[in-house]
């Protein structure tokens, strides 16, 4: 990806769901207690105001589950700046009314503004998103992938394992070797058609002991790419919820297509099957043959040292 900035990406696809569900929430007050809203609001409860509340609630509906439901919704969110444009005109109007609550209106009013506000800009960030991470890219050979695995152990064991990059290869078929060249840079070396390797440097970007490691491409790398893993421990304290997302635009022509198929027609159960192997190298020290060679990868080497429980 052109940016390479996965914390920034991050934030604003939390602040896009946040905003898709706020839409939802809000809509379905707007259209199963009219009365509540209007009061709240302060216009006058009534069969106009019931109507016109319920289409808005309609509205906020849709456009919150198109927010949600698409991977880079940008159309939505700007259908949302609209709706804002409409609501403040309405309120604007309802100012007007006699029977109105000035101080509500005026509360509504500023409330809608700030909303407003923040969805032109994350509309704007959405918009300005490079190419690979809007789902489907304008590259053939753009590839996000995001999936999410409970692991056995304590998020300080996992985070720890993933943060020394070295390991990455022990569970992802693609790489060769990672080698840590301090600073919080890394040098990735990856698989290419016809028995030749890729190399690139990489940087940390996010780095939260326990909690979240993120990683992109230096500027000029033959393969743009970032990724991050985010580690929460599970409900209950049972192991550590491990989600994982990775971005890859690799370069055009025969180069490029010859990675791309590095991760077969469904790049989705490629990753699940490499965290399954790093799932099962934490819990017991070691791959079974049927999970590498799933992967490719024939025999499974041996880890450097078996992991023990706490």
């Amino acid at each position: 990806m052109t940016s390479g900035k996965v914390r920034m990406m991050a934030n604003e696809e939390r602040v896009t769901r946040g905003l898709g569900l706020f839409s939802i929430g809000l809509g379905l007050a707007q259209v199963a207690a009219t009365r509540v809203v209007a009061e709240s609001i302060g216009v006058p409860d009534g069969d106009s105001t019931r109507t016109v509340l319920r289409l808005v609630g309609a509205r906020e509906i849709t456009a919150g589950l198109g927010t949600l439901t698409q991977r880079w919704p940008v159309a939505w969110l700007w259908a949302r700046v609209a709706g804002d444009a409409m609501d403040l005109a309405l309120l604007g109007r309802a100012l007007l009314t006699r029977n109105a609550d000035r101080n509500r209106v005026l509360l509504a009013l500023a409330s809608v503004a700030g909303i407003t506000i923040l969805d032109l800009r994350t509309s704007l960030q959405q918009s300005r998103r490079p190419a690979t991470a809007r789902g489907r890219s304008a590259k053939e050979d753009a590839m996000h992938v995001k999936q999410v695995i409970t692991v056995n152990r304590s998020p300080e064991e996992v985070y720890g394992f993933w943060h020394d990059f070295q390991n990455l290869p022990q569970f992802m078929p693609h790489l060769e070797s990672v080698q840590v060249l301090g600073n919080g840079r890394s040098h990735w070396k990856t698989k290419a058609p016809i028995g030749k390797s890729v190399e690139w440097d990489a940087e940390i970007t996010e780095d939260k002991p326990n909690q979240v490691i993120a990683w992109h491409s230096v500027e000029g790398a033959e393969i743009e790419n970032a990724g991050a893993g985010h580690f929460e421990r599970a409900p209950g304290g049972r192991g550590t919820v491990v989600r994982v997302e990775l971005d890859y635009d690799a370069p055009g022509g025969e180069i490029g297509k010859g990675i791309a198929k590095l991760f077969g027609d469904e790049p989705n159960q490629q990753v699940t099957t490499a965290l399954r192997v790093f799932k099962q190298v934490l819990e017991t020290g070691q791959v079974t043959k049927s999970e590498a060679t799933v992967q490719g990868q024939g025999p499974a080497r041996p880890p450097a040292e078996k992991i023990s429980a706490e």
